[in-house]
């Protein structure tokens, strides 16, 4: 299982999808609207966390926890650090941990990414991969996630049984491009995604969920090195 590019991606689907309060029956396709343009705005609290069941696809079999973790200012603007914990039970020795501080999902402005494959050391990533992860369309999941997402096409408001519990969640189908084919979202969630359905095949279902999420990663990253050829690390 490629680890970055499924965190990136996971990141991506749980919280670049957010939704206002609960709308009133009827009103599916006005509600669409109102989901997309809260994509870039809504973090949820420090310390909320949602943990996804991930079956089929590529990456069948994974477990995966999101979490907000923490938070700190940069240039008079708060920012927050974004987890996920990767894990597949056939495999416990490869857990893989991405953090990512961030004002928003949506809004394709990553400050920091910090990486934790199995035993080996937390490392932070240096500036020009972070300058690919803002720049390239196909590793910025989050912001061009929140571009697809205007162009979804409404199915309406559902009845989804998911293993954290039942909810009525509004479902939207991606015509276009990308990654995500179907989702289904409750504004009522911190995290807005119940259940996921990637063009791989692969679903992805909301398994648990709280509010008393702190980071992973309890030792100092090391300075990832540098891209040979790009600018070397500050």
């Amino acid at each position: 299982m490629n680890h970055p590019r499924v965190g990136i991606v996971a990141l991506s689907l749980v919280l670049g999808l957010s939704v206002p309060a609960r709308p009133a029956a009827g009103q599916a396709a006005k509600d669409k609207d109102r989901v997309c343009a809260q994509v870039q705005n809504r973090t949820p609290p420090v310390g909320s966390w949602a943990s996804y069941n991930w079956t089929g696809g590529r990456s069948n079999g994974t477990t995966m926890r999101m979490a907000v973790v923490g938070q700190e200012p940069q240039d008079g603007k708060t920012y927050f650090w974004y987890e996920v914990t990767i894990a597949d039970p056939k495999r416990p020795r490869d857990k893989m941990i991405l953090q990512m501080l961030v004002a928003g999902l949506g809004t394709g402005n990553v400050r920091s990414i910090v990486m934790k494959s199995g035993q080996q050391p937390a490392m932070k990533m240096p500036p020009q991969m972070i300058q690919m992860v803002n720049s390239s369309p196909g590793m910025n999941m989050a912001a061009d996630l929140a571009r697809q997402c205007q162009t979804m096409e409404v199915v309406g408001w559902e009845p989804v049984t998911v293993p954290g519990g039942a909810f009525r969640a509004l479902h939207l189908r991606n015509t276009a491009s990308g990654m995500v084919a179907e989702v289904w979202l409750q504004p009522d969630l911190q995290f807005a995604m119940v259940k996921s359905v990637l063009k791989d095949g692969g679903v992805m279902e909301l398994g648990a969920q709280g509010t008393d999420a702190k980071s992973s990663i309890t030792e100092t990253p090391v300075e990832m090195p540098g891209i040979p050829g790009g600018t070397p690390p500050n």
